[in-house]
């Protein structure tokens, strides 16, 4: 429903700036702009749509190897010790634990197809033991607030769009969309635990929180040290190495398991497939809108207002470009990814701003999309304080991607 009056406010804003320039300005070329805009953004969603394809299959296949392989299970296993802790409103050995490690792990692995029916599943028998029906638990919140945060470990599908869009190393956003959705998970988290008044001094908390904050720390601290032209060798070497090595994990776990690796992958690509199809329509119909929108000069205009802001306070204004994104990503992940693509065509896949519009991109999930879903699944209209964690997790996130940014890509 939010694309919906979203994507339609587009056309709409974008006729109105059009129409202004023509009154004011006597710019009688910004129609043809719009109706040339119209044909080459849906042409572009479309060429876009098929060059995922085979990318899309082959990574499809090589996740659903891994989920058969029971790399799913090891994260649930792996990080089970700390959602104990997390959710103290739910009896010890209740069956939605079970769904909620599947869940956050499907989603670090980017598992999507995965992800979203199991989440269902643990909203659900969270909701179980949740005395009011249309008011969420504190467990329920704080399940929503995490993936909201959308802490994710191999952003697949935003490499994917790098390769096919010309970057030269699809892969050096990896390590920056780490940082940036580890930080937006941790804001998530501690947000909701005050709240919630879980006692994050908890030994368990402790060793899992400071674990991995010591390494994200390690990572910043060590590329802060290298010289600016390693920074980005260094790091897409790093990358592309943690890639490769998930992937032989992949088949390795499923060989071990006696899993048909060959079988798994035709089934997770076949998936592959169906969904790089399927998105031809959603993504012509948001790059459309899109394109009105900067045809029109009314995204120059909100952000030239903006570089204007931070120029004032002496601030570099290089990374607003990309705010777009940042600002989408909480109302629609289509539309954010169409702005993330916008970003990449018009800048370049390896330009600062392709590359901070690809961190943005990855940093978390959006919001308002997973708070309809979960929630509605499950009748909770009082959705109490998770929606602003949740947006705090945004905020947290797209802060951090800035700040990365400007650390490994200038």
């Amino acid at each position: 429903m939010a694309l919906n009056y979203i994507w339609i406010a587009f056309f709409l804003i974008g006729f109105i700036v059009a129409l202004g320039q023509l009154i004011f300005a006597g710019n009688m070329q910004i129609f043809n702009e719009l109706v040339n805009s119209v044909f080459l953004n849906a042409k572009t969603g479309f060429e876009i749509s098929l060059g995922l394809t085979g990318a899309l299959t082959l990574w499809m296949g090589l996740l659903k190897v891994g989920e058969k392989g029971g790399v799913v299970a090891i994260l649930g296993r792996l990080i089970g010790p700390l959602f104990e802790k997390l959710f103290p409103g739910l009896p010890k050995g209740h069956p939605a634990y079970g769904s909620i490690m599947l869940n956050i792990s499907a989603n670090m692995l980017g598992l999507d197809n995965a992800a979203t029916p199991v989440g269902l599943k643990a909203m659900k028998e969270m909701h179980e033991v949740n005395p009011d029906k249309e008011t969420a638990s504190n467990a329920q919140i704080m399940f929503l607030v995490l993936n909201a945060a959308g802490l994710t470990i191999i952003p697949v599908s935003i490499i994917v769009y790098r390769t096919q869009l010309g970057a030269v190393n699809p892969a050096d956003i990896f390590i920056p969309i780490l940082i940036s959705t580890f930080t937006a998970s941790l804001t998530g988290m501690v947000s909701v635990a005050i709240i919630q008044k879980i006692n994050l001094f908890d030994k368990v908390i402790l060793a899992y929180l400071g674990g991995l904050t010591a390494i994200i720390i390690g990572i910043i601290i060590y590329f802060s040290g290298l010289p600016k032209e390693q920074i980005s060798t260094i790091s897409t070497f790093a990358a592309n190495f943690i890639l490769m090595s998930v992937i032989v994990l992949f088949i390795v776990l499923a060989f071990i398991k006696k899993v048909n690796v060959y079988d798994a992958f035709v089934e997770g690509a076949k998936e592959g497939f169906n969904i790089a199809i399927k998105i031809i329509p959603f993504l012509v119909a948001v790059l459309v809108a899109i394109g009105i929108f900067r045809a029109s000069g009314a995204m120059d205009f909100i952000i030239t207002g903006i570089a204007m802001f931070f120029a004032w306070l002496g601030i570099d204004t290089q990374f607003t470009a990309a705010l777009p994104v940042a600002f989408m990503k909480p109302l629609s992940g289509s539309g954010a990814r169409g702005l993330m693509i916008d970003a990449m065509t018009t800048y370049g896949a390896d330009s600062f701003i392709g590359r901070l519009a690809c961190t943005m991109q990855g940093t978390t999930d959006t919001t308002f999309y997973i708070v309809a879903v979960y929630f509605g699944s499950v009748g909770i209209k009082n959705t109490r304080y998770s929606i602003g964690c949740g947006l705090l997790a945004d905020l947290a996130g797209f802060t951090t991607a800035i700040f990365v940014a400007y650390l490994f890509f200038t």
